[in-house]
């Protein structure tokens, strides 16, 4: 069986594959004060509430963008789960070219969600990925990562506009009544809400007029059914990819 870990700013992802199926699968806060011995007994946590035993890990795949947690986690798979967890970087095996002029530049997320899509899906595609940051990424009919677009994601963005606004409260990310808000909190899940959608929209146009018209839209991340509920330019949601992906390169490493 095997462990996929994505670490993100805001979010711990994880989930277990048996062969080609996703079983449990857990998105969990990020916390950037975690000890090891923390991540270690709370991933021996997760696996007991599956009602899975640590024998049955054969192995850790693990893609993360905040460097400062990657050695704490990969700590915790060592001591606690006695697996030396594969973890996606330059020089492994992924199956697709990376076409940014500076490969190492590229977030592992990114590359393992660009994996999965040419696996499930084919390119031409564009793959929004709704995160701390919002990341539209283009993936050629080839298989060539060719780089995308990042934006702040809507959380952050909403958070921006409590802590910096002194009149502008913390709200929660809901679908207002109509477009025109008829108090604060309305206006700003609308502005947030739909201002994004119409980002999304306008950004796929633009992705499709240099990928082509048969580019496919897949989304991913915490707010990806959200968003894509308000739209209808997104073809596929697929909120667990980057595990997905995370679960192919194990494979062509292994």
């Amino acid at each position: 069986m095997l462990l996929t870990i994505d670490i993100g700013n805001t979010n711990l992802t994880l989930g277990l594959y048996e062969g080609d199926q996703l079983g449990a699968h857990w998105r969990l806060a990020t916390d950037h004060n975690r000890m090891p011995d923390e991540y270690g007994l709370q991933f021996l946590g997760l696996l007991q509430n599956a009602g899975k035993t640590l024998d049955q890990i054969t192995g850790v795949s693990l893609a993360s963008v905040v460097p400062p947690l990657t050695g704490r986690v990969i700590q915790a798979c060592r001591e606690y789960l006695k697996q030396e967890p594969l973890v996606v970087d330059a020089g492994i095996k992924t199956g697709i070219k990376v076409r940014y002029e500076d490969p190492k530049a590229v977030g592992a997320d990114r590359i393992c969600d660009a994996v999965a899509v040419m696996k499930f899906y084919g390119g031409p595609a564009c793959v929004v990925d709704f995160g701390t940051a919002t990341t539209f990424n283009a993936v050629t009919k080839d298989g060539e990562y060719l780089g995308g677009a990042i934006t702040a994601g809507i959380n952050l963005a909403a958070e921006a506009l409590y802590t910096r606004a002194a009149k502008l409260p913390r709200i929660d990310l809901q679908v207002p009544p109509s477009v025109i808000g008829r108090n604060t909190v309305h206006a700003m899940q609308s502005g947030l809400l739909f201002g994004y959608v119409s980002m999304v929209e306008g950004m796929v146009t633009r992705f499709r007029s240099e990928l082509g018209s048969d580019m496919k839209v897949i989304a991913t991340g915490g707010l990806a059914e959200v968003v894509a509920k308000e739209t209808k330019v997104i073809d596929v949601i697929a909120p667990w990819l980057t595990l997905d992906g995370l679960r192919i390169i194990w494979q062509l490493n292994h």
